[in-house]
């Protein structure tokens, strides 16, 4: 099996340097209006995210906010492979609470929202919304809705462990 060489680590501890915001990257990806408060990730369904009667499989979703609480964490400077080599820290699921609303479809353009709501020690409770996306570029129908709850633990135990300092300043700040 062939390996592809890792960046070199200068590029991957760049955490502190600020990406796109996700409202710049979903503006500029999709051409959205978006509400202010929350974080923005746009997806767009492809035929492998769908079923044969060309709807969502419902397993997707969960995909879908997984990627959008990853870019949540990028755009506030955290990269995952960083957090667990110099903190020993993962982020692992706990919980999952999902009310499925409307069908998404084949080709529709998406956007995913993330909103934490509780701040604990050593977890986060976010709000995840799924909306489709106008032809204007606005937020359309609620398509699906949930409540993930993750914890911080120690990467080797994996036992809970309190969000490290810098981790909370980023995540946290403005909460």
């Amino acid at each position: 099996m062939r390996h592809l060489p890792r960046p070199p680590r200068r590029a991957r501890r760049n955490y502190f340097v600020r990406p796109l915001s996700s409202r710049a990257a979903a503006a500029f990806e999709f051409g959205l209006n978006l509400p202010m408060d929350d974080f923005h990730w746009p997806v767009r369904v492809y035929y492998e995210d769908t079923d044969s009667g060309g709807v969502v499989y419902h397993a997707n979703y969960l995909k879908f906010m997984e990627r959008a609480r990853s870019e949540w964490l990028r755009a506030h400077g955290l990269e995952q492979d960083v957090l667990i080599e110099e903190h020993g820290v993962i982020f692992t699921v706990v919980s999952a609470q999902l009310d499925f609303l409307r069908p998404a479809r084949f080709n529709q353009r998406l956007t995913v929202a993330v909103r934490p709501v509780e701040t604990r020690r050593v977890s986060v409770t976010v709000a995840q919304d799924i909306h489709e996306v106008t032809e204007g570029g606005e937020h359309g129908q609620l398509l699906c809705r949930g409540n993930i709850k993750i914890a911080c633990v120690d990467a080797a135990s994996l036992r809970p462990r309190p969000f490290p300092e810098n981790v909370r300043r980023e995540i946290f700040s403005d909460r």
